[in-house]
């Protein structure tokens, strides 16, 4: 085989980029190596990298890497405490940033903009608490614009450095070199204030007016929204971490005869592990001994216990809940379906294209325009016979006029209202690419287990045999599973005690994994279980409890015998039922034009059960049951790939990868940490009602920041060509500045009134 068409793959952290416009330049530096296809990723600040070994190393990818201005490393080696502590010192490096920057820049604001508030050599004052503003407080935005102009590249960054740098440079010159200190006191001050401030057409030799508000304004306004981006961006990780905290971090291994407790990660094909009740398997095997049962409902979604016994494949990560079992490791390490499902979330997250900022969009374009129309301004000027001075204050109010200080405001204010209503309603919105990928969806599917259902086992129905009562089965069957930690005795017991209160003792209990319970209640003999447990004994079950058994589970339900005494008394049917709010829900998702669809790793029988009483159509089109995590995904995708736009709703491990691969996740905030993670959208409280209210608020928020974004650029437009031909001067155009951020800002706040449906105004009304 040829070397050279062996390709390795790797994933790379990074740090340092401050904009999409930075994974773009990474990505073509990156591409340019040969052998080398890269596709980064600004959402996660990550990497995926494919390159022939033979052409290209790691070590020189990862030099390119920081060639071009940023630090990159190898995902592997970036643990959690490193992600945590360089997102920590960073937003804590644009927090000192901001409340330094409020601190010195309002009095600047206000003394610029209060003539009342002005006194000899006040220029000096604003000029003296700007310095810092405009220098250290504006610094990430001039490093920015410098690490772009290395590499002939521009973005937003760029006109924020150039709009600050040329306000701070106009107002020192004409505090040193113009009149703008002596102007205000020549006769009238206030009067020649007055004068200044209604002139808007530039007049000649006018070097009395500076911006130092302007580019204050400027700095403190773009911190703020760095400083919000970068906190939302501290949840980027937390998917795969959340993942990794669940595996086992040791494992018991028999070497020698002897047991031995090693790191989870050394387990190797072949080892015996040794798994007691209540620890995590470490990895994917075969039991070897031993009979228990085991939670697998954080990679299955299944609600009732899988029960394992000799020649029983088990799956790591799950948890062992009642016997001791011996298990001989058949996959480790990478192998693993834990580990698998690691590598779908990460897949589906750098997989899932972040729709990136309109003004980072458009920056390309944008910027070297305005740049350029700015210096083009200065040159007519002059060349048409002006002054200097008033070519380059038309050029300065280009700039001034064209600097994103609303486009900056468009997307955080309008997110940071939007997202305060939401949290009033119980919701919790991540990030701007979730509101804009709701507007498409169409169609909404749904887990099983913990979302449309309670994810607890209950008591449904208790079917006696002739002369039994109801409560005689309940007070022996709930003191023999009040003995016992199974789920299906759990409800059993809750039930008996909710309806009788005080159980009797049991004495001599014993279960059997896989088939039930039995014990002494109040000298008789007691058995719960499934008809295996009674096979030995030569119990006969009734024709009628029979029947029901099978209705039961032909229901999808969990239905176990009642013996008391050798003779079968009734049948306990215990299910996970559908919560109290999915079926209204379903329906409020209808008046949408929105389709709903269940996607369970349950069984098909249980899976219909519920599609029907909470309002889904029941057929395979709107029904899929008995797919794993992997399949999960699968469906999502082909569901993606026929065209539909699709919400997944989910609560556990399970739904994770799905949460990531679809256009909008949608998890329980009663599930797992996990599945929040991954998800863009987290209901708090469970309530499945809030999912159509979430789409709402999503879609609203979207049209408010599609408003102020469009708004901003109109601003831009009608604006800069009357500031190039002298229309406008650099006092009216931060002024006009101004304005366009305030309206951004009201225009944002108006999603505070965001109408309520029926159920959450209740909601509100009642608290």
């Amino acid at each position: 085989m040829d070397t050279q068409s062996v390709e390795a793959q790797l994933d790379l952290s990074l740090t340092g980029m401050t904009c999409n416009a930075c994974a773009l330049s990474i990505e073509k530096g990156l591409n340019k190596l040969p052998g080398v296809r890269a596709t980064v990723n600004f959402a996660t600040e990550s990497a995926r990298v494919s390159f022939v070994d033979q052409q290209t190393s790691t070590s020189e990818i990862i030099a390119t890497v920081k060639s071009l201005g940023y630090n990159a490393r190898l995902l592997e080696q970036t643990t959690t405490e490193m992600l945590e502590a360089e997102v920590s010192e960073h937003v804590s490096m644009l927090l000192t940033r901001l409340v330094a920057s409020i601190i010195l820049g309002l009095p600047v604001l206000l003394i610029s903009m209060i003539a009342a508030l002005q006194f000899k050599n006040w220029q000096w004052f604003a000029l003296a608490l700007s310095a810092p503003v405009v220098s250290w407080g504006a610094w990430p935005f001039h490093r920015a614009a410098l690490m772009n102009a290395r590499h002939r590249s521009t973005t937003m960054d760029t006109l924020i450095s150039i709009g600050v740098s040329a306000a701070t440079a106009w107002s020192l010159w004409a505090i040193i070199w113009g009149d703008a200190v002596e102007h205000v006191y020549r006769g009238s001050s206030h009067a020649m204030n007055a004068t200044n401030m209604t002139s808007m057409v530039l007049k000649s030799g006018d070097s009395s007016h500076i911006y130092l508000e302007v580019a204050v304004a400027v700095t403190v306004f773009l911190l703020a929204g760095r400083y919000f981006e970068a906190r939302a961006k501290n949840r980027a990780g937390d998917a795969l971490r959340s993942l990794l905290a669940l595996n086992a971090r040791t494992a018991t291994v028999l070497r020698d005869s002897e047991e031995k407790i090693i790191d989870a990660s050394k387990v190797r094909v072949g080892d015996l592990l040794i798994v007691r009740p209540g620890e995590i398997i470490p990895a994917d095997g075969v039991v070897v001994e031993g009979a228990s049962s085991l939670d697998v409902s954080m990679l299955t979604g299944e609600s009732v216990p899988r029960d394992v016994a000799p020649d029983s494949e088990i799956v790591g990560t799950t948890v062992n809940l009642t016997g001791r079992l011996i298990v001989r490791a058949t996959h480790v390490g990478a192998a693993t379906t834990f580990a698998q499902i690691t590598r779908l979330v990460r897949d589906a997250q750098s997989t899932k294209a972040p729709v990136q900022r309109l003004a980072d969009r458009v920056s390309g374009i944008f910027v070297p325009a305005v740049i350029g129309l700015s210096f083009a301004t200065f040159l007519a000027w002059f060349f048409l016979g002006d002054s200097t001075t008033n070519a380059f204050t038309a050029a300065v109010a280009v700039l001034i006029i064209a600097c994103p200080c609303a486009l900056g405001l468009a997307t955080p204010t309008a997110l940071m209202v939007g997202s305060g209503r939401a949290a009033q309603m119980g919701i919790v919105i991540k990030g701007v690419d979730v509101l804009q990928s709701t507007r498409r969806i169409d169609t909404v599917v749904f887990d099983k287990t913990g979302t449309l259902t309670t994810g607890v086992m209950q008591l449904i129905e208790v079917v006696t045999a002739r002369g039994t009562g109801r409560n005689e089965i309940l007070k022996f069957a709930g003191a023999l599973e009040h003995a016992s930690e199974h789920p299906v005795a759990r409800a059993i017991a809750t039930a008996a005690r909710n309806e009788l209160g005080v159980l009797p003792s049991c004495s001599d209990f014993v279960s059997s994994p896989g088939k039930g319970t039995s014990g002494i209640v109040e000298s008789q003999k007691v058995m719960v279980g499934r008809e295996s447990l009674f096979s030995e004994s030569q119990i006969i079950v009734p024709g009628d409890l029979r029947e029901a058994l099978t209705h039961a589970r032909q229901a999808g339900n969990t239905a176990v015998l009642v013996v008391i005494d050798g003779l079968v008394k009734g049948v306990c049917v215990v299910a996970d039922q559908p919560k109290s709010t999915s079926a209204q829900a379903i329906t409020e998702l209808k008046k949408l034009g929105l389709r709903s669809v269940l996607l369970t790793g349950d069984n098909p029988a249980t899976a219909a059960a519920i599609a029907v009483q909470v309002g889904i159509e029941n057929d395979e089109q709107h029904v899929i049951a008995g797919v794993l995590p992997d399949e999960k995904v699968r469906v999502v995708a082909d569901l993606q790939q026929r065209g539909y736009a699709v919400a997944m709703v989910g609560d556990g491990v399970n739904d994770a990868a799905a949460l990531a691969q679809a256009d909008v996740g949608v998890a329980m905030g009663t599930g797992t940490d996990v599945a929040m993670h991954a998800s863009d959208l987290t209901i708090i409280s469970g309530d499945l009602r809030l999912v159509a209210d979430a789409i709402l608020l999503s879609r609203a928020t979207l049209r408010t920041i599609t408003a102020n974004v469009f708004w901003a650029f109109a601003y831009n437009t009608a604006a800069i060509p009357l500031a190039a031909l002298g229309y406008l001067n650099p006092m009216w155009a931060g002024l006009a500045m101004a304005l366009s951020s305030i309206f951004v800002v009201t225009n944002s706040l108006r999603l505070r009134k965001t109408k309520l449906t029926p159920h959450t105004a209740f909601v509100h009304a009642t608290r």
